[in-house]
């Protein structure tokens, strides 16, 4: 039988299975005797349906305290927000990995045949690119944001792990961003910026339609990577705190107003200007650390984020600030 042939005939099963499990309630047991198989082949063909789009399954919070959370964050800023929950008392490990799973699965629902999908790397998206939900598409093409060497590494393999999960997941391609995530002169930025290889990541990124980043905060529970792998000295960290920046999106930095044109170390930095980024339709942003509720306050000044997955404890450390 053709690899087509397969494909169809593993589909139709998997739809029958899906149909008699989520719509006629039968147990997989049942399901595996009618189809006269094992009940872990029942238990494949349903994780089949749900990988492959056959099932859909929405999920509404009962929890009024959640939902009164999303409906604030949405009317203070703006954004379309899913907050998770975690109680304060969570440990920082595991609220990552339930923001992570929630916007694996989110980001599925952003994503089309032939999109350009723009990623920041990160401690946070490399948590996410863990827990995507596959969704097999054609054209689909996964751009690295901002360049990730530093005078200690090349930083290609970090980003490449997590490029190569997105691309994976879409079955898309990765295109990565070989140049350092900060410039030691900014001529010499000027001049790489000139290069047609730097030109070709540059005009992709000019056609984004989604984009997925975190942000970077020197005082995060779990540190950013940016400020935590060698990125920035001691003496850099302080002018940063000296020119009252609060934190970075892909190595952009903005004060907690949102401004950043005026500041200097973004010269340096490889990451789009915050204009651009706020020209592509949609903008998710993913937070999971109480202790980056500044960070993102400023973030969501400067408009960066439409749409973003938080936890509790941070989505009401963020209300505060607010």
């Amino acid at each position: 039988m053709a690899p087509a042939e397969v494909d169809l005939e593993t589909t139709r099963r998997a739809y029958s299975a899906a149909q008699l499990y989520y719509v006629q309630h039968r147990t997989m047991q049942a399901i595996a005797s009618e189809f006269q198989t094992s009940r872990s082949t029942i238990s494949r063909l349903l994780s089949y349906a749900r990988d492959a789009g056959i099932v859909s399954i929405d999920l509404r919070n009962p929890d009024d305290a959640i939902e009164s959370l999303a409906t604030d964050l949405r009317e203070a800023f703006g954004v379309r927000a899913v907050v998770v929950r975690s109680p304060d008392n969570l440990d920082q490990e595991e609220r990552m990995r339930r923001v992570a799973v929630a916007a694996g699965h989110a980001i599925r629902e952003f994503v089309e045949p032939e999109v350009v999908i723009g990623v920041a790397w990160g401690s946070t998206i490399a948590q996410v690119s863990r827990h995507l939900s596959p969704k097999p598409l054609h054209g689909v093409v996964v751009v690295q944001l901002n360049g990730s060497g530093n005078h200690q590494t090349s930083g290609l393999a970090y980003a490449s792990e997590i490029l190569g999960c997105f691309a994976e997941a879409f079955d898309g391609t990765a295109q990565q961003f070989p140049v350092p995530a900060f410039f030691d002169d900014p001529a010499t930025k000027e001049a790489v910026w000139r290069e047609r290889s730097t030109r070709r990541i540059l005009e992709l990124q000019e056609r984004m339609n989604v984009v997925i980043f975190s942000v970077g905060a020197a005082d995060a529970v779990s540190p950013s990577h940016v400020y935590a792998a060698g990125y920035l000295d001691d003496h850099e960290v302080a002018a940063l705190r000296d020119a009252q920046v609060v934190g970075d999106v892909a190595t952009v930095f903005y004060r907690a107003d949102g401004s950043s044109e005026d500041l200097a170390f973004n010269q340096r930095g490889t990451g789009p200007a915050l204009a651009s980024l706020r020209r592509v339709p949609t903008r998710l942003c993913v937070v999971a650390d109480p202790g980056k509720a500044a960070s993102l306050r400023g973030a969501l000044a400067a408009r960066l984020a439409t749409h973003l997955i938080i936890d509790e404890s941070t989505a009401r450390r963020i209300l505060q600030l607010a």
